[in-house]
Order: structure tokens, then sequence, then C-alpha cells
């Protein structure tokens, strides 16, 4: 690799799904959502190796947007992250944990139990992977518009992390600022704003 490796186009610039032979493959951790996989991987002329990862079963995250008071509007829950030790301010989201369940309509639950709210339109916007070298998890990331509210007698009892949750809705160009200036890091948050700020402003200029 140097300065005079190649200018890669618009074409080029996509990633190749091809994995790799597995010639064995064991659970080296059996976790309560999640497990830790040991695979054996062959890497042709580059030889046999062993990598850990977490095999993850994939999430959805929802950019609830409303345009009809000024500015674009984005919604932000806030949610303690043990991991991290930090109460993050993020999007809706969750697992695909429903074996078969199409991810949009993950998505829809989604929405639904940790804001109250319900979407009439529905679009994918991103579709990330968070960590590649040490999980499998892919993040489909959408926006919902044409919004209301869910029928107080069909609301989901949140509990755990996600009881009392704070939430709030911040204007899209404040959204990106906060996630420029560093004051939040949870990254499909940060992703999913920058991508939709990106794609208003090329629908713009075009």
């Amino acid at each position: 690799m140097s300065l005079d490796a190649p200018q890669l186009a618009l074409t080029d610039v996509v990633d190749v799904l091809e994995r790799r032979p597995v010639s064995a493959s064991e659970v080296a951790f059996a976790g309560r959502v999640w497990d830790v996989r040991s695979d054996t991987i062959d890497l042709g002329d580059a030889g046999t190796v062993v990598r850990e990862y977490v095999a993850h079963p994939g999430a959805v995250a929802v950019i609830a947007l409303r345009e009809d008071r000024g500015e674009p509007e984005v919604l932000l829950i806030r949610q303690y992250r043990h991991p991290v030790g930090a109460q993050d301010w993020e999007l809706p989201a969750g697992l695909l944990d429903v074996p078969g369940e199409d991810p949009v309509e993950a998505a829809r639950r989604e929405l639904a139990e940790e804001t109250d709210l319900q979407a009439d339109t529905w679009e994918q916007l991103i579709s990330i992977t968070t960590s590649p070298g040490g999980l499998d998890e892919v993040i489909t990331i959408f926006v919902a518009t044409d919004l209301s509210d869910v029928a107080e007698g069909d609301r989901f009892e949140r509990e755990h992390e996600e009881a009392g949750m704070p939430t709030g809705w911040v204007p899209l160009s404040v959204a990106v600022q906060a996630a420029l200036a560093g004051q939040v890091r949870n990254a499909p948050m940060i992703l999913g704003v920058l991508a939709l700020s990106a794609r208003r402003v090329e629908d713009v200029h075009g």
C-alpha cells in the first residue's frame, strides 16, 4: 500500500459479501442474549487463523421524523448502557430476536414499545456493521414519518433500563451538531442523523 494505490470510483466502493471457509466453529461462551463463537478460518494463501467474535442476532433502529413544526426534528431517547457506563442519547432500537420477523416489522414494534408512537410511512436509510472485527451485528436504520400516538390502552409497559426513559424532540441540525461536537457517542444515532442530513442536502442540491 502506498500513495500509488489506485483511485476508486463509486462503483468500486461496494462491500464484498463473501464468507471465507470455516473448518471448525464452536461456542466459546453461551450468553443470555448472544454468544461468543470461535471459528477456524481458511484465508487461502494467507493461512489459517482462529477468530473469536460475538454472534449477534442483528438489530434495527428508527429515526422518527416530524416536519410539521418548522425545522425537521428527530425523536431521541436516553437509556442507561451498562457496558459503557453511560446514559446514551440514542434512537429507538431493538434486537431482531423474533424468528422470521421482517426488520421493518421489528422497527414498528420497537418504535411503539419505546416511544408510544406509530408511523404510516417507513423507509430504509442505511445498514451498518457496528464493529466488524469483533461481532457480526448488523443494524438497519429506518426513517419513520406520518407519526401518531399509540392508543393508551395498547401501550407497552416498559421495565428495567427502559423504565422512565427521558425522550425529546431534537432539531435534526442540533442532533448533527451534537454528534460532530462529541457530545454523544452512540453509533447508530450518530450515523443515522448524519446520513439523513447528508441525504437531505443531496436531495436539495441533486
